[in-house]
């Protein structure tokens, strides 16, 4: 295709639908509806107003076989539809805004673009949990990642931001949102990761836990007659920030609450920035040192203390972050002069991430 190619990239949540129209970098319309239950109109009428040469889907799961962006046909739409019980929240919508645009559009090529696929090449010792051999191989567990759009667009968005050479260096990635990962990235590639088989594992989060001792979860169940229903239902919905603040998760309530003396809200940003820099730490040991540390998501781009919180704690790797800086960025560096590695804020931008890899791959592929 000759010239910039009109990308309408599909980002359908668990209940929502997002929609984007991209000529080149361009944002040219958007729509978004929080409540989408599957039905054509919004894409049909969409297509109808604008056209597009090619539709990006955004998926969390590829599993082991979509590891980069790939065009879909009926192979393809069925393999991810049977990912579902990996993702099921999120999985069967997306599955669902495929189907959609292939029927009301199956003149244009559909893309899908996993989060999954970002971390796919994982060194081996990184992506293996010291489980039974036969259930690694019979099962296919691995640790895949997640958030991988985001990582993949912060990165290199991020290098840009910095004035250094993208796809080379010492990365920490932090996307910050109510889902929470950071991705060790060296030279471009992720090398490790905090979220794991699942997108519960890792950080703690807004209403999830993060990583957690599974002798307690047996302990749970067995000694204290928890249903694991309940358990696993209480790890995902009502633990993180909210579980130890007794709130919604919002960290900017938990923050306010803080300011004014709440116990409990003070506990979960401890926790919270505890576990942050617990992790941080653990992804600069894989790299080896920094060069570049990346804030994205909700959190990441708009909550300056927790920015502040990582920065602080990473200096002997390097990482200074100017308090003036810090407090008004939008998107931009926010190193204090002098520093040994530099810091940045990137505004997310998941529609540009999977526009760029739909168009490699119909380029690719055609």
């Amino acid at each position: 295709m000759a010239g910039p190619v009109r990308v309408l990239t599909v980002n359908a949540g668990s209940s929502s639908l997002k929609l984007a129209l991209l000529d080149g970098d361009e944002l040219v319309d958007e729509h978004h509806a929080e409540r989408w239950d599957g039905e054509p109109g919004p894409i049909a009428e969409f297509l109808d107003t604008h056209g597009a040469e090619v539709i990006g889907h955004r998926v969390v799961h590829g599993g082991d076989r979509v590891t980069e962006a790939t065009i879909v046909d009926d192979d393809v739409q069925s393999y991810l539809e049977s990912l579902t019980e990996l993702a099921p929240l999120h999985q069967p919508r997306a599955v669902e805004g495929i189907r959609v645009a292939r029927r009301v559009a199956p003149e244009v090529p559909s893309v899908v673009c996993v989060d999954t696929a970002f971390h796919a090449r994982l060194p081996t010792a990184a992506a293996t949990y010291a489980l039974p051999r036969e259930w690694n191989e019979r099962y296919g567990v691995r640790r895949y990642g997640f958030h991988g759009l985001s990582h993949s667009y912060a990165v290199r968005r991020g290098a840009e931001l910095a004035g250094l050479e993208p796809g080379r260096g010492k990365v920490l990635s932090c996307h910050l949102g109510a889902g929470a990962s950071m991705a060790a990235v060296l030279d471009g590639r992720s090398v490790d990761t905090t979220m794991g088989f699942t997108p519960e594992e890792g950080l703690v989060m807004n209403t999830r836990s993060g990583s957690i001792d599974p002798g307690l979860l047996g302990w749970l169940i067995d000694a204290r007659g928890v249903a694991p229903q309940e358990v696993f239902e209480a790890l995902a919905t009502r633990s993180g920030i909210a579980g130890l603040s007794g709130g919604s998760g919002d960290l900017r309530d938990v923050l306010d609450a803080r300011e004014n003396g709440d116990h409990d809200a003070a506990t979960a940003f401890d926790v919270y920035r505890h576990s942050l820099v617990r992790h941080a730490g653990a992804m600069l040991a894989v790299l080896g040192g920094l060069d570049l540390l990346v804030f994205t998501g909700g959190i990441g781009e708009h909550q300056p203390p927790v920015r502040a919180a990582v920065g602080s704690a990473l200096v002997f790797a390097g990482a200074a972050i100017d308090p003036a800086r810090n407090i008004h960025a939008e998107e931009g560096e926010i190193s204090a002069a002098g520093a040994g590695a530099r810091s940045v804020v990137v505004r997310a931008r998941e529609d540009l991430e999977i526009a760029r890899q739909s168009r490699v791959a119909v380029a690719v592929g055609g």
